[in-house]
């Protein structure tokens, strides 16, 4: 039996596309340990070396505030270029820069697709000025007089993330590196998107990273916490990060803030009291801030005041009065300015310290509790306007 052969060419096979190279790693969201762990895993430096290494290049990041491998001079030539091979120190994408005509700097950074933060600097708050920084993409606990809490909950952000806000704002105020005196930014506050005590972990290793003597250096006593009050969480908060906390009260009794911050409901008042009070640290030297917002009719009278102060006795504090910044589809208009002249009058007659907050940012929706979801719902606007069938010419 013959066998036959067919020599005919195949017709070609059109060639795969070549691999995409997997993402380099980010170094920035890194705590030391990490850095060095990386370094030696990566073949980048030897064992031995990798403590030493590791400092240097903690100081360029966070000291220096560099993105370049090319720029560590003390580290030599074949090192930068195999960490450049390896690693990455790029900052996330400003999608938006807005500058207030008070001064209040709003960034809208683009972490990756679809994943976009706001983050906020307002100048002469604290002892020079405060950066008011995101621990969520979105929010979950849909407190009725909060712009933001209408946005759902996206995902937690990255330590590497929550650093990247505060290297952002250093980049757009030229401070670095790190200055010890005459600082622009000397303030950190967890007041922006998400609820922070969801996001711990990273929260707080984020917070090791600011407060390093040796990186960015805003000291632990000047970066505060603000929690609707995720009560199991407060403990461990105050252990972690040594930071100050703040409340997102609002109300001075169970049914009203139930309505207010629904988070009520699963940590009630008392509750709540309870693991302020156990919080590690807490004294007159480290005292709590209480935010209450002031909503024309609902907890402005001065009923509310008085039964403020019986709430908080025995509570080293201060309450920060906030002014409602309105926003569309609310139902809620702020208090009168009288009004909130009084409820602070009798809290200060009590002895707390009770500062009005002074709006910031109105202009470009940086106020509080306006953060991204205008924004986003500006882009979904012009989306909408795009793909909407055009009338033929």
């Amino acid at each position: 039996m013959g066998v036959t052969l067919d020599l005919s060419r195949a017709p070609a096979q059109p060639l795969a596309p070549p691999l995409a190279k997997p993402a380099l790693a980010n170094l920035t969201g890194l705590s030391r340990t990490e850095l060095a762990q990386a370094l030696v895993e990566a073949e980048v430096v030897r064992p031995d070396k990798a403590k030493m290494r590791a400092s240097q290049l903690w100081r360029w990041m966070h000291h220096y505030g560099v993105t370049d491998f090319a720029q560590m001079t003390d580290v030599a030539k074949e090192t930068r270029a195999a960490l450049a091979e390896t690693f990455t120190l790029a900052r996330p994408e400003v999608v938006e820069r807005q500058v207030s005509k008070d001064g209040t700097r709003k960034w809208l950074i683009r972490m990756a697709p679809g994943i976009e933060v706001e983050t906020v600097y307002i100048p002469d708050v604290g002892r020079a000025g405060a950066l008011c920084v995101s621990s969520q993409v979105g929010c979950t606990l849909n407190c009725t007089f909060c712009h933001t809490g209408t946005q759902a909950l996206v995902r937690n952000l990255t330590a590497a993330e929550i650093v990247a806000q505060v290297q952002i704002a250093r980049d757009d105020l030229e401070e670095w590196p790190s200055p010890k005196e005459d600082r622009r930014l000397s303030n950190i506050v967890f007041m922006g998107m998400g609820e922070p005590l969801y996001n711990l972990d990273h929260v707080a290793q984020a917070i090791d990273i600011i407060a390093d003597n040796e990186g960015i250096a805003i000291s632990r006593r000047r970066i505060t916490v603000s929690t609707s009050g995720v009560v199991p969480q407060l403990e461990a908060l105050g252990t972690r990060t040594q930071t100050m906390l703040a409340i997102s009260l609002h109300a001075t009794n169970d049914e009203l803030r139930e309505k207010l911050v629904p988070l009520n409901r699963k940590y009630p008042l008392a509750e709540l009291m309870a693991g302020i009070r156990a919080y590690p640290g807490l004294s007159n030297a480290r005292r709590v801030t209480f935010e209450y917002v002031m909503l024309k009719g609902v907890n402005d009278s001065p009923a509310e005041a008085k039964a403020l102060v019986q709430l908080l006795k025995g509570i080293p504090a201060k309450i920060n009065l906030i002014p409602f910044n309105k926003w569309p589809g609310s139902e809620y208009e702020c208090s009168d300015w009288k009004t909130i002249e009084a409820f602070a009058a009798i809290l200060n007659r009590a002895g707390y310290a009770s500062p009005i907050r002074t709006p910031r940012g109105r202009d470009i929706l940086a106020a509080c509790g306006q953060l991204k979801s205008e924004s986003e719902k500006l882009r979904a606007s012009a989306r909408r306007k795009l793909d909407a069938p055009q009338d033929a010419p």
